[in-house]
């Protein structure tokens, strides 16, 4: 098998209800720049990055895939994914210019693609390819119903509508608006409407400073939070370690950090307790699994960031013992051909050869037009 072509791909799928807010990002649309590896055998590889949709910039990403990684990728075998992973990842040309960032994300989504073509070549779904067992619990979380931008009123309604009519254990509340007493009663009233059987997570998305961190922070744990995620600025390691040092909640992150080493750095400080990687922010499934060895050798939970990659997110669940809980939000579910699925709160391993990540006929038609 060899490789033959590779096809710019940006698609930008629409957001719940027409756009979503936290403390630092609003968003109409989801972005996924990516690749389609085509090879002499007829079979193809998709994979994609995750962008706030912004088109000048998604191109760049697409760009780098093209020009950048695309001449040392024609005529390779797909199939040796980590040797080929190697040798993108120590070409000095593209990385004098950046060691994340948008190289970063490029690589990333070329890597997806290779673990997506070598499961199909190979006839099962990726995390069959890994060694995992779709015996495995993988319990989902959703993130869907907790934006900062909406009413009170209506985020304990979304909130109480996962947890009545969607089976969902666990939802998670975006907080760190300009009101810390206001993030407080948001906690407060879903704590009230749900229980005390069902779990919480809250994210700042890392607008606090780390005195703000402390004192708000400190009050979460009256609300039995599992965990407050990027409380401070995101590459910030001693102010987390010293967070995590004061506070009782522990702290979630790990979607904003690019390499395995910027996760070594959190984990060996002691800055972080739920550690949350991303395909397709670090670069791809290759150092993803790096990653999520590494927290395992220290006892952590690994529990990946969605951006919307659930599809190829629940197949390292699957596959890898560190994790068992998988962050839901569904913005990509009517662009993928199999998309997640989740029954009585939990995910359903995947049947289809690959990693879940190919575009249904719709997807394709919208990004031709582009």
């Amino acid at each position: 098998m060899k490789i033959t072509q590779l096809e710019p791909i940006i698609l930008h799928a629409p957001v719940t209800r027409g756009g979503i807010a936290d403390s630092t990002h609003k968003l109409s649309h989801w972005g996924a720049p990516g690749v389609a590896i085509h090879t002499d055998t007829g079979h193809v590889g998709y994979g994609f990055s995750g962008t706030h949709a912004h088109l000048a910039t998604d191109r760049l990403i697409v760009d780098c895939i093209l020009h950048s990684f695309g001449p040392l990728l024609l005529g390779e075998d797909p199939r040796e994914v980590l040797a080929l992973w190697e040798k993108l990842h120590k070409q000095a040309e593209i990385y004098w210019v950046g060691r994340a960032g948008i190289t970063h994300l490029a690589l990333g989504a070329i890597d997806i693609a290779l673990w997506d073509l070598k499961a199909k070549e190979a006839g099962v779904p990726l995390w069959k390819l890994l060694g995992g067992s779709a015996q495995k619990k993988v319990e989902a979380y959703n993130t869907d119903g907790g934006w900062l931008n909406w009413p009170l009123e209506t985020v304990v309604s979304d909130c109480k509508r996962l947890v009545e009519e969607g089976g969902y254990r666990a939802v998670k509340l975006k907080i760190g608006g300009p009101n810390p007493r206001e993030d407080l009663r948001r906690v407060e009233a879903v704590r009230q409407a749900l229980g005390p059987d069902i779990r919480i997570m809250t994210d700042v998305n890392g607008r606090w400073t780390l005195p703000q961190a402390i004192q708000t922070g400190s009050r979460l744990q009256d609300f039995d939070i599992v965990w407050i995620e990027e409380p401070i600025y995101f590459d910030d390691v001693e102010g987390h370690r010293r967070l995590a040092e004061t506070i009782a909640t522990p702290i979630a992150l790990g979607e904003q950090l690019y390499t395995a080493s910027h996760f070594r750095d959190f984990i060996h400080a002691g800055a972080v307790h739920y550690v949350q990687p991303d395909v397709v922010r670090l670069a791809g499934i290759t150092e993803f699994w790096q990653v999520a060895d590494l927290a395992r050798c220290y006892s952590l939970p690994v529990v990946p960031h969605v951006g919307d990659m659930c599809q190829v997110h629940q197949h390292l669940c699957f596959a890898h013992p560190a994790c068992a809980l998988l962050e839901y939000i569904p913005w990509l579910r009517d662009w993928m051909e199999t998309p997640a699925k989740i029954v009585d709160g939990y995910y359903v391993a995947p049947e289809a050869p690959g990693a879940g990540m190919t575009p249904n006929r719709r997807a394709l038609e919208e990004i031709n037009r582009a």
